[in-house]
């Protein structure tokens, strides 16, 4: 089974909205890592320019799943983010 590396875009220090984001990632994470997913989580600062000259991400939080941008200025819930992880497994 391949990895999934999900990155998580945000503001440093991180806003309430980046770290609500972060916190139901990593909560999301978790109960798919115990089924058995191999999942990597990363934190980057959206001020640097390698992550807007990647992603093209202005407006945080952001959500990336494997490189592809899922989610933007927004706080996804934990089972958003276990239904995106899932899709991108299948």
């Amino acid at each position: 089974m391949k990895e999934i590396m999900v990155e998580v875009i945000g503001v440093e220090p991180p806003c309430k909205n980046c770290q609500a984001t972060l916190k139901n990632v990593e909560e999301a994470v978790s109960e798919l890592k115990a089924s058995g997913f191999s999942i990597r989580v990363s934190k980057l600062n959206m001020a640097s320019k390698d992550v807007i000259a990647k992603y093209g991400v202005v407006v945080s939080p952001s959500l990336v799943v494997n490189g592809v941008v899922r989610i933007v200025g927004r706080v996804p819930d934990k089972k958003e983010v276990e239904r995106i992880l899932r899709a991108t497994i299948k």
